[in-house]
């Protein structure tokens, strides 16, 4: 039973991973459009979360944990949550690292921001 259960959590995770791809390059070529645009770093993670989450809500939910259940505003919360930490995260490295460079910034937070997402989608949203 126990390796079964690794064995599933392991292949949504491998899923997610995938999918995070997809959605990552969709997010971030969003982001760097929108600060391409002129945009201040918080309204374009703010922009490119909403539309992410909308992209992303329908391709994690069938693709990664097949569900057809219709839980948008857990979702939703678990995306203000993400954005809350990005923006901190931002903010954080722009003012104590030395690193000016918003584009480079916002990739190092790439990866810390897809296990929280997948840890408290599984948790709280595709459950």
């Amino acid at each position: 039973m126990l390796k079964d259960k690794t064995l599933a959590l392991n292949n949504h995770f491998i899923r997610f991973i995938l999918v995070g791809i997809l959605n990552t390059i969709v997010g971030y070529g969003l982001f760097a459009l929108f600060i391409y645009l002129g945009l201040h770093y918080s309204l374009a993670v703010l922009l490119s979360t909403i539309l992410g989450v909308l992209f992303n809500y329908k391709s994690i939910g069938s693709l990664v944990f097949s569900s057809k259940a219709k839980r948008l505003h857990r979702f939703v919360a678990v995306y203000l949550f993400i954005y809350c930490l990005n923006v901190s995260g931002l903010w954080m490295i722009l003012t104590y690292t030395g690193i000016e460079n918003i584009y480079l910034s916002g990739a190092v937070l790439l990866a810390p921001m897809a296990v929280v997402s997948f840890v408290l989608n599984k948790k709280f949203v595709f459950i």
